[in-house]
């Protein structure tokens, strides 16, 4: 029995011994001898060279998260000094990191496990060189082994924690030159006073960039926005740190600032990471303040989310999605992102702003992943202000085009608007989005009572189907196909004006308000060309239009904008006020010139017919005007006039000699049995009276009064 008992105590002392001797071993072993066989073990696995040149130290203590007889058992702590990564051959920088240092415990009892656990990662003063050149080779992917078998081993990282710190980006394949330096904050700032803050800044901007009704919008939009679990998780963290980044982004000088949080808590998904941005690049302005809700993946985001500057479709080149010309705008939402290699999704929840003097507020979505990117949702304008739809055409002013940074200038003699559609956008994304608006008005005296439309935009064929407008008691619906995957591009607009009531039309002018006429109307148009000035220069169809019951004079003319016909009118009438009949037009267009078949106003005085043409693509007049006093009825002008020049500078004047005896016989031979009878389809009983449309009268006389006959320069052609 003492014999055994001594076997055993032999047995425990020499385990001790060893035990002892194991731990004075590992704890005086010099770890940088290991500092070779590390070198090339990471080399490999990274596919590139990584050396740590400084010391490589451990240091042993108990990890106080630990229980029971775990926290009997120290871990070891690993510090190793210098540390560099190479860069691929490819690249212009040699190095693509360099830490200071990096530290990071491990647990030594889930080495048995095969588990690696490293509960956080410090990273000492990083710097980091990031470069994509323009085949879309980046530094930032490694070249890893690729294995069919499962590895034993699994990785189990808690937290990455960092310090002070620079990074370099130059990506030749998006035109973006960046240096970004962070570090630490003098304090730590809550959530929530960041949160304050970048509110009441982002209010500021939006009135800078777009007038203080654009801030007081986006102060409506915050106040209505309601707080979501993420935002209540993350308003328990802080930001540690301060960022800062200047450089260009596509050419254009961009700058940002911003702050973050100090340990990006990867196993932690109740621990979001703060991150608060704003960015400006060229007069676009992005501020953003949240966090990144699924730090493990590095694959979701929620944010609150503004943007401000002169034009949205100059967000183009910064966040990829495919915007119109706008007058100077700012909008406040929230953004949830969910970030995936093969297909990502960004939704901005319900967002308000201001676009000019337009109000908007939607929902949109935007999906990556399919054959290409595609916008989705719906947007809203409670009053929508006529003239912000201008850039959309290319309409607005020489300056606004400067001030939203689009270099083609509209010509001085030109109405038509010569700025080119941007068709290579309509390619790079797909489009689903409903828009509608409650109410649009056109300066103080015309109001259209609401717009809705459907916007499709599929490989860069772009739909407005329908496109309607509520004008003046009555409707226009249109459909418009605009094919810019072709060049030139190729379309069709097709268009029906019905019931549009004189008397609304013209609210201001008093000789409508006893007027009982209407507005009706059809268009059919195939065009081709890249700007609506191409457009309608080659535009083949078919116009026509009737008014009938109305009041027309030379100053409601200039009111309404129509350059050619305050001249006319006022050459023939003065400028009293004349009843008007019936108007009636058809114009057949052939690749941009548009011939009068029938252009006839009926009046109390005189019937006055219209032949000739109107180039669009010169935007050149050649037409005549024959005035035809009935019976004894005294008319200041019986003389034909001429309508030269063009649409922007128009010449009228009196026919003379012959041409007063031809023009006196085209009422007589020319005008009109085919084409009256095609307006009679659009004649309709006035909704205010149920008495028969006057124009009826005036067609049908026309139509059994003579034969069809081409317009006079049409056949002097």
């Amino acid at each position: 029995m003492k014999r055994s008992r001594k076997v055993l105590s032999w047995i425990v002392g020499a385990l001790l011994v060893l035990i002892v001797v194991v731990v004075i071993v590992i704890a005086t072993f010099d770890w940088n001898r290991l500092k070779p066989w590390l070198n090339e073990k990471v080399s490999q696995a990274i596919g590139r060279p990584f050396a740590i040149n400084g010391d490589l130290s451990v240091a042993w203590q108990r990890e106080p998260a630990e229980g029971g007889l775990a926290a009997l058992v120290p871990w070891p702590e690993f510090t190793a000094r210098d540390i560099r990564i190479s860069n691929p051959s490819w690249a212009n920088q040699p190095q693509f990191a360099h830490l200071d240092g990096l530290r990071f415990r491990l647990s030594p009892l889930g080495m048995l496990a095969h588990r690696i656990s490293i509960p956080s990662l410090q990273l000492i003063q990083p710097s980091v060189d990031l470069e994509r050149n323009k085949r879309g080779q980046a530094t930032w992917d490694f070249s890893l082994p690729q294995s069919s078998a499962p590895s034993a081993w699994t990785l189990d990282l808690g937290a990455i924690g960092f310090d002070r710190g620079q990074i370099a980006l130059d990506d030749a394949a998006n035109k973006v030159k960046l240096q970004l330096s962070v570090e630490p904050l003098q304090q730590a700032i809550p959530y929530d006073q960041i949160v304050a803050q970048e509110s009441a800044d982002a209010r500021v901007q939006a009135g800078k960039t777009a007038g203080t009704a654009a801030g007081k919008a986006v102060a409506r939009a915050e106040n209505n926005d309601t707080g979501n679990p993420n935002s209540a998780m993350a308003s328990k963290t802080s930001y540690q740190f301060a960022w800062k980044a200047d450089g260009t982004y596509q050419g254009v000088p961009a700058s940002g600032s911003g702050r973050i949080g100090a340990v990006l808590a990867l196993q932690q998904n109740g621990q979001p990471f703060p991150v608060q941005a704003r960015v400006h690049i060229g007069d676009s302005h992005i501020a953003l303040v949240g966090a990144l809700t699924d730090p493990m993946h590095l694959a979701a985001l929620d944010l609150k989310l503004w943007f401000t500057g002169s034009s949205m479709a100059r967000l183009y080149p910064i966040i990829g999605v495919t915007l119109p010309d706008t007058p100077p705008y700012a909008t406040e939402g929230r953004l949830k992102a969910e970030l995936h290699r093969n297909g990502s999704h960004f939704s901005y929840q319900h967002f308000r702003g201001r676009v000019g003097g337009s109000d908007l507020a939607g929902d949109l979505d935007y999906t990556t992943g399919g054959a290409r990117p595609k916008l989705s949702g719906t947007v809203t304008s409670q009053l929508l202000q006529f003239a912000d739809l201008a850039p959309l055409i290319g309409a607005d002013s020489n300056q606004e085009k400067q001030q939203r940074g689009d270099a083609t200038a509209q010509p001085a003699d030109k109405v038509l608007p010569v700025e080119p559609f941007r068709t290579d956008r309509w390619q790079a994304m797909d489009a689903d989005v409903q828009f509608s608006a409650a109410r649009i008005v056109h300066g103080p005296s015309l109001p259209i009572e609401s717009l809705s439309t459907h916007l499709i935009m599929n490989n860069g064929l772009l739909q407005l189907d329908p496109l309607n407008f509520g004008l003046a008691g009555g409707s226009i619906s249109s459909d418009i196909r605009l094919d810019g995957s072709k060049s030139p591009m190729q379309g069709t607009l097709k268009l029906r004006a019905r019931h549009l009531k004189l008397k609304q039309l013209f609210p201001e002018f008093a000789p409508m308000q006893t007027s009982f006429g209407e507005i009706n109307g059809d268009a059919d148009l195939h065009v081709r060309g890249n700007s609506v000035a191409t457009l309608l220069g080659h535009a083949n169809g078919e116009l026509k239009l009737l008014m009938n019951d109305g009041a027309i004079s030379k100053t409601l003319l200039e009111t309404a904008g129509l350059n050619v016909g305050n001249i006319v009118i006022g050459k023939l009438f003065g400028d009293k006020t004349v009843k008007i009949n019936c108007a009636a037009s058809d114009f057949v267009a052939t690749d941009g010139l548009f011939d009068a078949r029938l252009f006839v106003f009926d009046t109390e005085d005189a019937t006055i017919n219209v032949s000739g043409t109107a180039n669009m693509a010169s935007e050149q007049l050649d037409l005549d005007v024959t005035p035809h006093t009935k019976g004894l009825r005294i008319f200041s002008l019986r003389s034909p006039l001429y309508v030269k020049g063009t649409l922007k500078n128009p010449d009228v004047g009196v026919q003379k000699g012959p041409l007063l005896i031809r023009g006196a016989g085209a009422v007589a031979l020319g005008v009109v049995a085919a084409p009256a009878a095609a307006l009679l389809a659009l004649v309709a009983p006035s909704h205010d009276t149920g008495n028969d449309n006057t124009c009826r009268i005036v067609l049908q006389q026309l139509r059994s009064s003579g034969r069809m006959m081409p317009s006079n320069k049409a056949t002097s052609r």
